[in-house]
C-alpha cells in the first residue's frame, strides 16, 4: 500500500505546485518590485495597531483622548485620499508614492518624539494623511502595468501581501515594544524609507502619456477632461463607491465593535486576539487559491455573494456565545472578504478612463478612510443605545442591501473578463526615471484604456 500512497503524495505535491506557479506566472517584473514594495511597507505598520495601547499605557492619556487621536488619524486618511488621487494623475504615481512614502516616515518618526497633547494630535493627523496618500497611486500604477485579464489575480496576490506583513508586524511589534514604543516608531520609519528606495530605484513611471501611441483618437482632449467633478458625476462608480462604504462599515466592526462586544460577554483580550487571528490566517491561507477559482468568474455574482457572507457572517456574531461560534462568524465574513477585496478592485478599474484612474482610485479610497472613521462612532452609539444584538441584525441587514445593490447596478456587467492586453506603460527596465513608454504587448487597445473623459454611463463590453 505505501507505493500507491507516496504516488499520490507526489502526484498532490506536482499539482500544487503547478497551481503556485500559475498563480504568480505571467505579472510583469514591474509588478512584483511594487508587490515587493507593499509588503516592506505592510511589515512595517506598527503605529497605527498600537496607537492606541502606546497613548494610555505608556503616555498615560485617557481613552477618550486615544480615541480622538485615532479619529484625527482616520481624518487625515479622508483628507488625503482624494487629493492623492489627483496628484497621481497629474504629477504621476512613481513621483506620488515617493512623495508619500517619505513624509509618511518623518511623520511618524517625529511623533514618536512628541510629549504634549496637542503635538501628538497634530502629528497623528499628518501621518494618517501621509500614510494613506500613496494607495490611489499604488493601485493605479498597478492597473496600468497588469494585462485586464491579470488584474483580479494582480490585486489579490497584493491584497494577500498586505495581510501577510500585517500578519507578521503585529506578532512583531509587540515583542519590539518590550524594549521602549520609541523602537516602533523608528523602526516604521526605517521599513517606509526602504519602501521608498524600492520605488526610486527599481519602478518607473507608468502614468498613460497624453497623445501616446496607446491613444485612441481625441485621448487627449478626453484626458483634459477627467476632473474629480468627473468622477462625482459618474453615477455608476459613485454607487459602487457608496456600495463599498457600506462594507467596509462592516469589515470595520471586526476591530472596532467585536472586541467591545466580546468584552461585554465575559470574553478577554486574549479570546479576541485568538479569535481575530482567524482572519489573518485565513486570508493567508486561502487568499491565493480562492482567487484561482473566481478570477474569471462573473464580477456581478462575485460581489453579491461576497456582501451576503460578510453582512451574515457579522451578523452571525449576535448568535455567538462560544469561541468557536464567534470564530465560526469570522471565518464565514473572512471568506466574503476574501472574493470582494479583489474583485471590488477589478470592477473599480473597469470603470475608470484610463487617464482618470488615480482620481477614480482616490475616490474608492475615500470609501474606506471615511469607514474608518465613522464606524467606531456608529457601532459604539449603537452598542450603548441598543445593544450588540441590534448591531450585529444590522450588520446582516446592511450585507443584504448590498448584496440587492450590486444586483441591480451590475446586470448590464459583461459575465467575461477583458482579454485585449493591456498597456504596460514604463515597460519593466526598472530606470527609475524612465518615461511611459506605450505598449509592450500585442494589442495596446483596450475598452476600458481609451474612453477617458467620455461618458463612464455604461461598463465597456469584453473584447
Amino acid at each position: 500500500m505505501s507505493a500507491p500512497v507516496s504516488g499520490a503524495k507526489v502526484r498532490g505535491r506536482g499539482r500544487l505546485r503547478r497551481a503556485a506557479v500559475a498563480s504568480v506566472s505571467g505579472l510583469p517584473r514591474q509588478f512584483w518590485w511594487l508587490w515587493t514594495s507593499t509588503l516592506i511597507n505592510r511589515l512595517g505598520a506598527f503605529v497605527a495597531t498600537f496607537l492606541a495601547l502606546y497613548l494610555t499605557v505608556e503616555r498615560g492619556y485617557s481613552a477618550s483622548y486615544a480615541g480622538l487621536v485615532g479619529a484625527l488619524y482616520g481624518l487625515g486618511g479622508v483628507v488625503s485620499s482624494v487629493g492623492a488621487g489627483v496628484l497621481a494623475d497629474r504629477l504621476g504615481r512613481r513621483p506620488t508614492m515617493l512623495v508619500a512614502q517619505v513624509c509618511t516616515a518623518v511623520s511618524v518618526a517625529l511623533l514618536g518624539f512628541m510629549t504634549d497633547p496637542v503635538a501628538i494630535a497634530v502629528v497623528a493627523c499628518a501621518v494618517g494623511m501621509a500614510s494613506n496618500a500613496s494607495r490611489p497611486a499604488v493601485q493605479a500604477m498597478m492597473a496600468d502595468i497588469v494585462a485586464p485579464e491579470d488584474r483580479v489575480r494582480a490585486f489579490s496576490l497584493n491584497y494577500w501581501a498586505i495581510n501577510l506583513g500585517f500578519a507578521v508586524s503585529s506578532s512583531v511589534a509587540g515583542l519590539i515594544a518590550e524594549h521602549g514604543y520609541l523602537a516602533l516608531f523608528l523602526g516604521e520609519a526605517t521599513l517606509v524609507l526602504a519602501c521608498a528606495l524600492v520605488v526610486f530605484f527599481a519602478l518607473p513611471e507608468s502614468r498613460p502619456a497624453v497623445g501616446g501611441a496607446a491613444d485612441a483618437p481625441g485621448d487627449a482632449a478626453g484626458a483634459a477632461r477627467v476632473s474629480m467633478l468627473t468622477v462625482l458625476r459618474d453615477g455608476r462608480f459613485m454607487t459602487v463607491v457608496g456600495l463599498n462604504l457600506l462594507l467596509a462599515l462592516l469589515f470595520q466592526q471586526a476591530y472596532v465593535s467585536l472586541p467591545v462586544s466580546m468584552g461585554l460577554a465575559g470574553f478577554s483580550s486574549a479570546d479576541f486576539g485568538l479569535v481575530i487571528a482567524v482572519n489573518g490566517v485565513l486570508i493567508v491561507l486561502l487568499q491565493i487559491p480562492v482567487t484561482r477559482f473566481i478570477e474569471h468568474r462573473s464580477p456581478a455574482a462575485l460581489l453579491i455573494g461576497s456582501a451576503l457572507l460578510a453582512g451574515y457572517g457579522f451578523g452571525l456574531t449576535a448568535l455567538a456565545g462560544s469561541l468557536a461560534l464567534f470564530a465560526l462568524a469570522v471565518a464565514v465574513w473572512t471568506l466574503g472578504e476574501i472574493i470582494n477585496s479583489p474583485t471590488q478592485m477589478g470592477l473599480v478599474v473597469r470603470l475608470s478612463p484610463r487617464h482618470g484612474r488615480g482620481r477614480y482610485q482616490g475616490m474608492y479610497s475615500l470609501s474606506w478612510s471615511v469607514a474608518s472613521l465613522a464606524a467606531p462612532l456608529l457601532g459604539g452609539t449603537v452598542i450603548d443605545h441598543y445593544g450588540a444584538g441590534v448591531l450585529w441584525a444590522g450588520c446582516a441587514g446592511v450585507g443584504t442591501v448590498a448584496a440587492v445593490g450590486y444586483g441591480l447596478l451590475l446586470r448590464g456587467l459583461p459575465e467575461r473578463v477583458d482579454t485585449a492586453a493591456g498597456a504596460t506603460a514604463g515597460g519593466a527596465t526598472g530606470r527609475p526615471g524612465a518615461a511611459s513608454s506605450g505598449p509592450t504587448r500585442a494589442g495596446a487597445g483596450h475598452p476600458d484604456d481609451g474612453r477617458a473623459g467620455t461618458d463612464r454611463g455604461g461598463i465597456p463590453s469584453s473584447s
